[in-house]
């Protein structure tokens, strides 16, 4: 499973989005100032879930707990029975893997159903198909009960008037003290929660992701075959460790993607995580000396040879690249730690998993850029207040966490058709591996935990990655801000201004044009989506 999209990814569906702008009938809303839409609210308490003991905890600063076996008895997620008794709700969501079978042929979602009191009717979409579903349906005007909206900060359709005319201001039941009538929502961090503020009230539930993001991923097992050092200390050494792991006769290479070996390099060189907030005052990370000291770097490292030969001329097969050992070093997304195992470990002797965190350009410590705090927000529907607490008591329970029986038949499925237990761990049957693609996820969730069943001991590197990374992040300053004109114009801008990344680093294209490039950014749109920024952080602040 995905539960997590790419930068890349998200940008092209949120491009969709924009296309799909018109359908929405967006002028039908009352519009929204901006001084009103960045209006903040409190959010709500966070109560970290402590009801399985481990020495891998959670932490306040968003270290995700880890286990290296599921409970033998799980806790029981709803003791006082199905919390949401009523009529069925309907959820828009997307999905990243194949659809799941129906619900007449699917016990994990005919269990799911009975555990929770009602039926949770999904209505799916691929993912890349989403971004235009949601538009249409709000043009349409047959709302679903919930929807997942992605984030308003690169989706032009999900604008405050949207909101603020068709969906629930859920501050009354969420916000402080209120969200402990939902005590499992409560064990959502509270930086999963900020970017659900708009208009000045929660405009929805979070899909909660680690902020450590993702690491760099090494192929330790390739390394340490070549005796090398896997942690290098400065950018010459990283340099180093680059054309050291290069065999061009075994058709291996040091990276196969220029625009995450941009990212590697601007975090070595403290570049903004997307915006640098200073006393108030916003600059790009593409409008700093350190983006284009990082662009001419990956184009050392592609005159270098160090690169993947097609780097820049194919696209989905990084993963493919790094699992097969063609690439040695792929920065990628926490999820993808246990999937890279589950796909590529069986097959390859010794494969091993480790990871370097950016060291300092000229030494020391670099950055780890924080990574997006949800992946989307479910809406909610305006509704009789019965009805909206009947929603969250459903949600509430969709987030049952890690160790509880919720928890387990979200992920796994009912004991014997979708799993069979190995110690006290649970494993997917074929069934199984279909049935729980139930994109429940994509509603909410828990916090991400550390867990992978198969091979224990890796949660002990993922926890120590974590805690490491935690003590170096840089945060989005914008994450939580809302600007329409980032929302209307940032996904074709950076379509172009990647044409003409990928053409620099790649020696095709000279490095003084990025200025060019710049001042047309910043005559196209640049300049207004700083403003707004600038407008929407003195609000907050």
């Amino acid at each position: 499973m995905k539960p997590s999209m790419s930068r890349r990814g998200f940008l092209a569906s949120a491009a969709g989005a924009t296309a799909g702008l018109a359908l929405a009938g967006c002028g039908d809303y009352q519009p929204v100032s901006a001084r009103a839409a960045n209006a903040a609210a409190p959010l709500p308490q966070y109560i970290p879930y402590k009801g399985v003991p481990t020495s891998m905890p959670a932490t306040a600063s968003g270290v995700s707990a880890g286990y290296r076996h599921y409970p033998s008895h799980p806790v029981e997620a709803l003791p006082d029975g199905p919390p949401a008794k009523g009529p069925a709700i309907k959820i828009m969501t997307l999905i990243f893997n194949p659809v799941p079978p129906p619900v007449g042929k699917n016990v994990m979602w005919q269990a799911l159903n009975r555990s929770v009191g009602c039926d949770l009717e999904f209505e799916i979409t691929p993912v890349a198909d989403y971004p235009d579903k949601f538009a249409v349906t709000l043009a349409g005007g047959d709302l679903p009960d919930a929807m997942l909206m992605l984030p308003p900060s690169n989706n032009s359709a999900a604008t405050p008037g949207m909101l603020d005319a068709l969906f629930e201001d859920l501050t009354p039941h969420l916000s402080g003290d209120n969200v402990r009538d939902y005590p499992y929502l409560a064990t959502i961090p509270s930086a999963s929660w900020a970017p659900c503020v708009l208009n000045g009230g929660i405009y929805g539930i979070p899909m909660p992701r680690p902020v450590s993001g993702g690491p760099v991923f090494t192929r330790l097992d390739l390394i340490n075959q070549r005796h090398l050092d896997p942690r290098p200390r400065s950018g010459a050494e990283f340099l180093q460790l680059c054309k050291d792991v290069t065999d061009r006769r075994r058709n291996q290479y040091a990276m196969g993607d220029p625009i995450t070996a941009f990212d590697t390099v601007m975090q070595m060189l403290h570049g903004p995580n997307r915006w640098r907030e200073d006393r108030g005052r916003f600059i790009w990370w593409f409008e700093t000396e350190e983006c284009k000291q990082a662009l001419d770097t990956v184009r050392r490292m592609t005159k270098d040879g160090v690169m993947h030969p097609d780097a820049y001329s194919v696209t989905g097969k990084v993963k493919d690249w790094f699992g097969n050992g063609q690439i040695v070093i792929n920065p990628d997304g926490a999820a993808a730690w246990n999937d890279y195992y589950t796909t590529y470990g069986a097959a390859t002797k010794g494969f091993d998993l480790g990871y370097l965190l950016p060291p300092g350009w000229d030494g020391g410590e670099g950055v780890q850029w924080q990574g997006q705090s949800y992946y989307g927000v479910l809406i909610v529907k305006k509704a009789p207040k019965a009805r909206i607490k009947q929603i969250l008591r459903a949600m509430n329970a969709l987030a049952s966490p890690f160790g509880t029986d919720g928890y387990l038949l979200r992920k796994y499925g009912v004991r014997g058709p979708d799993h069979t237990v190995k110690g006290t761990d649970p494993i997917l049957t074929p069934k199984g591996t279909a049935e729980v693609t139930l994109p429940t996820i994509f509603a909410t969730d828990a916090p991400f935990t550390l867990y992978y069943p198969r091979k224990p001991e890796i949660v002990h590197t993922q926890y120590a990655f974590q805690s490491e990374a935690n003590k170096v992040l840089l945060p989005d300053p914008t994450e939580a801000l809302y600007s329409p004109t980032n929302a209307k114009m940032s996904a074709l801008l950076q379509k172009t201004l990647d044409d003409t990344r990928k053409g620099i680093m790649q020696g095709r294209v000279p490095l003084k044009e990025w200025d060019d490039a710049m001042r047309d950014w910043r005559g196209k749109a640049g300049d207004k989506i700083r403003s707004e920024y600038e407008q929407a952080w003195e609000i907050r602040h």
